[in-house]
């Protein structure tokens, strides 16, 4: 999760679902450390590295989701786990880079991580209510 000044979260819209918000999120290559993921997939999905933001903490528990049956593929199984981090952005104006028409997500904006909770997909809002509390903390 990426945090402004004002706690809100960056959210993005994915090109395939237009209209669905998302945080970001990605895979773990093998034997990657969860941290070297968490930059690698930033970097590849926005552009943003360290010299742009600030890593404040992560979530203490891995923290899952069932798929729905339409929803799974020979990739994703059944769900996904993800190891969740509190990063906060150096500045408010990034230079977020989307990687043109190849790109997983369309458009991003910062929200209020409360309302994604409530207006995303329906499997992910346990997680992202959890993550309501965690943010909270900074």
């Amino acid at each position: 999760m990426i945090l402004d000044s004002r706690s809100r979260v960056m959210a993005f819209e994915r090109r395939s679902l237009p209209g669905n918000w998302q945080l970001p999120q990605g895979g773990l290559e093998a034997d990657e450390h969860a941290e070297d993921a968490l930059w690698r997939e930033l970097l590849e999905e926005t552009g943003l590295g360290p010299d742009q933001l600030e890593l404040l903490g992560e979530v203490p528990e891995w923290l899952g989701y069932q798929l729905p049956p339409d929803a799974r593929s020979e990739k994703t199984g059944y769900g996904q786990v993800h190891k969740w981090f509190v990063l906060r952005a150096r500045r408010d104006d990034l230079p977020v880079r989307l990687q043109g028409g190849e790109a997983e997500f369309r458009d991003w904006r910062w929200t209020q991580l409360s309302d994604l909770a409530a207006t995303a997909v329906e499997f992910r809002r346990p997680v992202y209510h959890r993550l309501v509390v965690v943010v909270a903390q900074y």
